[in-house]
């Protein structure tokens, strides 16, 4: 399942958690030493924006911060995030806080015996302990267990756009803001009802064989510039989550069209960098932006 390896607990970017079981035949090799993903921009007579499509974790190697989105880099004034991560101790307490049942109803007698079980078994697999889990909600142990095989398979957090994006806007004196808070994006997965909550995490455990062959195809689709082909990958999970989808990612994308509409209104030039998937098929970013009159264009790929 493609959005089901989320990188807000890696850099809080929820853009990866919202659909189970796309299709996942493979793309074949990409040479990611010379990746090349797609970028967007909005323009009007003053203010510049650019809309650019992350992966939060990455593989040694891996070079993309160059070319056509290097050269939008370098001119904006400004970098906005889904969120600015806080450090991990205060991250902790916030999760800490929102994760526990207040009912204090176990996760065996939310899954059933069955489902359970399965989930145990995955646990154990990934080299997690489950006990800790048992009184905390769903979402949690979901999100935990996907992205658990991530270090395991050579992708690294700190190599992800987020992480490399904001390092060089420090390096370079840009300001760094924020589409939401990490309350917020917390908020998104908690406000989900139990139900919905126990359906992302039995999708996590039956996806878990396909996680090295899923994330391939996500990094190689952004890699190509190919957010039609992410869109493929991503309709078929969200018709059959339409609920989590609408909560994950379309109201989001909703949000941002807002925000960056609002950011029209000044002068200046603005980087946006938030989750791949926000930019990719119906309802995206640009799909909402569209509605209120305001036109994204690909920025194009000049091969050298």
């Amino acid at each position: 399942m493609l959005f089901r390896l989320p990188a807000f607990l890696l850099a809080l970017s929820f853009s990866l958690a919202a659909c189970a079981n796309p299709p996942s035949s493979r793309q074949g090799t990409v040479d990611l030493a010379s990746a090349d993903p797609a970028l967007w921009v909005v323009k009007d007579e003053d203010t510049t924006v650019y809309l650019f499509g992350t992966v939060h974790v990455l593989k040694p190697g891996t070079v993309w911060l160059d070319d056509e989105v290097g050269a939008a880099f370098a001119k904006a004034d400004r970098l906005v995030l889904e969120i600015v991560t806080p450090d991990q101790s205060e991250m902790a307490q916030k999760v800490a806080m929102m994760a526990v049942d207040p009912a204090g109803k176990p996760l065996r007698d939310k899954l059933g015996k069955e489902a359970y079980a399965k989930y145990i078994s995955a646990m154990t697999q990934a080299g997690i302990s489950w006990q800790p889990f048992e009184r905390l909600k769903p979402w949690i142990a979901a999100i935990t267990l996907s992205l658990a095989p991530l270090g395991k398979l050579g992708y690294d957090d700190q190599l992800g756009a987020e992480k490399v994006l904001t390092t060089a806007a420090k390096a370079s004196g840009k300001s760094i803001g924020a589409l939401e808070t990490p309350e917020q994006q917390l908020g998104y997965f908690d406000s989900l009802p139990e139900k919905q909550q126990v359906a992302f995490l039995n999708a996590t455990v039956d996806g878990m064989a396909d996680v090295e062959k899923d994330f391939t195809n996500l990094v190689n689709s952004w890699a190509t510039g190919k957010p039609e082909a992410l869109a493929d990958e991503m309709n078929e999970s969200l018709e059959a989550t339409p609920d989590l989808a609408e909560t994950l990612l379309f109201q989001r994308n909703r949000n941002w069209a807002g925000q960056i509409q609002a950011m029209l209104e000044k002068p200046g030039t603005v980087f946006i960098a938030v989750g791949a998937g926000h930019l990719a098929g119906k309802k995206s970013v640009q799909d909402y932006l569209k509605k209120r009159g305001i036109v994204t264009e690909r920025v194009p790929h000049h091969e050298e």
